[in-house]
């Protein structure tokens, strides 16, 4: 997926965002025909010739060193992940480059029992944003996103309506699944699975053509989050994404409150919820009213 044309939008998409008074360079007289820093002023702060850098910027980037790419970063202030991103895509430029196997659509029984041990909601997905396992709380606060055949959180976030609601900033969501597909997408440019779920985002879902025309590029770490969840009310819950040695395309996602907040009461509402729903009465379906009160109203 990765091409000349990757680099050069995402070059110029950087320095778009970058004003001189940002890079510490005077604004220059005039009208600017282009937002933000033009190709010379980027020239200036990397310490390379114009001509040099207009050709990087037209995807002519094979041969360029790491010392002229980090040059390049540091000029434009990207961060670690557009860092790695601008390194990612011009490796893959003009270059051959090894398929990687599919990412596992399953887990071994030993993180499966892991999973269940924990107390807070858990979910594992692949590199293709695939929901692979989670345990009893995070497939309750999932739920909607399991009730499809094929889960994943990509398309739950641009493709189900319920989606808007669900999350609490429903634009920063489709900002940020977007900008990890493309930091993906930088690092497996030969991933035809992740092409082929780009290209039904972009046909089925307008927020994401926008989105994915921004070509920012963004990594889950660790944050906080509010979910408006359908049964138990709203959830306002601090995320933490486990890498997995041996397992480079899984990873673990867990969902955390303070002892004393709304949202731990409300994880046991939803623990209880969840039990109630796959109970025997609850049917094959899982989807009979919990055997819990609801939360109140936030």
């Amino acid at each position: 997926m990765s091409t000349s044309d990757d680099v050069r939008e995402f070059l110029i998409s950087r320095r778009a965002q970058l004003t001189p008074e940002q890079a510490g360079l005077p604004a220059g007289y005039g009208q600017r025909r282009v937002p933000g820093l033009r190709r010379e002023e980027v020239a200036i702060l990397a310490g390379v010739s114009v001509d040099y850098y207009t050709k990087l910027e037209r995807g002519k980037i094979r041969n360029a060193s790491q010392s002229v790419l980090d040059a390049i970063a540091d000029a434009l202030q990207l961060n670690d992940v557009e860092r790695a991103h601008l390194h990612d895509v011009a490796r893959a430029t003009g270059r051959p480059a090894a398929e990687r196997p599919a990412p596992p659509s399953t887990v071994r029984p030993s993180l499966t029992r892991m999973l269940e041990s924990m107390t807070v909601p858990a979910i594992v997905y692949n590199r293709h944003q695939d929901l692979v396992a989670a345990n009893v709380l995070g497939r309750a606060m999932f739920c909607q996103h399991f009730e499809a055949e094929r889960p994943n959180l990509a398309r739950y976030v641009f493709l189900d309506s319920r989606a808007q609601t669900f999350f609490d900033d429903w634009e920063l969501a489709c900002s940020l699944t977007a900008a990890m597909l493309r930091f993906e997408a930088g690092r497996n440019p030969l991933d035809a699975a992740l092409t082929e779920l780009v290209g039904e985002l972009s046909t089925r879902s307008p927020q994401f053509r926008n989105h994915w025309a921004q070509r920012d590029v963004h990594e889950h770490r660790t944050g906080e989050k509010t979910f408006h969840h359908p049964q138990v009310g709203t959830l306002v819950a601090t995320y933490d994404v486990l890498e997995l040695p041996g397992e480079p395309d899984l990873s673990i996602t867990t969902y955390t409150a303070e002892a004393s907040s709304a949202t731990t009461e409300k994880f046991t509402l939803l623990a209880s919820w969840a039990a109630g729903a796959a109970s025997p009465d609850a049917g094959a379906s899982r989807r009979a009213e919990p055997s819990v009160r609801r939360a109140p109203a936030d």
